[in-house]
């Protein structure tokens, strides 16, 4: 999907953030994307299908929380790289936002690296950018028909990681979903003190998080766990 959503992308002359007016029969889209073209790409592909059209875009976190609160959309098709705040975070606020409201995740990372901890954080689907076209377009309409979307590449990784032992699953997968968003800040070299202020906790809270993350995972220091993450292509 990402070589076509780029040539795509490339002859849109032009394309507008802001909403749209459509008729309410279509599928209201919201896309969260830093990258114009990859916007204007998607954009063009999902014109093709006469019961959707692209609403709304935003290029950070915050543009796309604000668009939330303050319009209506069927679906929001989020990056999970995005400049401002991480897409774990976006998409933990957008739950508590509006928690009925579809988030597919479009993300360059494989499905194994972060699709468990986003489907329990209240994603409705994982799709990796490799993707056919016509896998996002099915991907939408199930989401947005109130089911989650699951690739055939995550669904064997949901099987086998019910088939296994705890052992033998990603460390990252045990983790719960605070402590997934908190992992992913300390791997990235964030201080504690920094996580509390983006978080709105105490930097006593965030230590515990900490401490107790480590202890989950077996390891002793946040080196550790961005060495953990590099490895595990959880950030780049």
């Amino acid at each position: 999907m990402r070589e076509a959503v780029l040539q795509a992308g490339a002859s849109a002359a032009r394309f507008m953030q802001a909403t749209t007016r459509i008729p309410p029969s279509r599928i209201r889209i919201l896309i969260a994307d830093d990258h114009a073209i990859v916007r204007a790409g998607l954009k063009q592909f999902i014109a093709d299908e006469p019961d959707m059209a692209v609403t709304g875009e935003a290029e950070t976190g915050s543009q796309t929380l604000d668009l939330v609160r303050n319009g209506e959309w069927d679906v929001v098709l989020l990056d999970i790289s995005m400049p401002d705040r991480s897409g774990v975070d976006t998409l933990k606020s957008l739950k508590h936002v509006k928690p009925e409201l579809p988030v597919l995740i479009l993300s360059g990372f494989p499905e194994g690296q972060y699709a468990v901890n986003l489907l329990r954080a209240g994603a409705s689907g994982y799709l990796n950018k490799e993707s056919a076209p016509a896998e996002l377009v099915r991907a939408i309409r199930t989401v947005v028909a109130g089911r989650r979307y699951v690739s055939s590449t995550l669904a064997e990784i949901l099987a086998h990681d019910v088939s296994s032992p705890a052992s033998e699953r990603p460390l990252h997968t045990a983790l719960s979903e605070r402590e997934f968003q908190i992992f992913c800040k300390l791997a990235a070299g964030q201080a504690v003190s920094k996580i509390a202020e983006e978080l709105f906790l105490s930097v006593k809270t965030v230590s515990t998080y900490r401490t107790r993350i480590l202890e989950k995972m077996g390891m002793k220091t946040n080196a550790d766990l961005t060495y953990y993450a590099i490895k595990n292509q959880l950030i780049q």
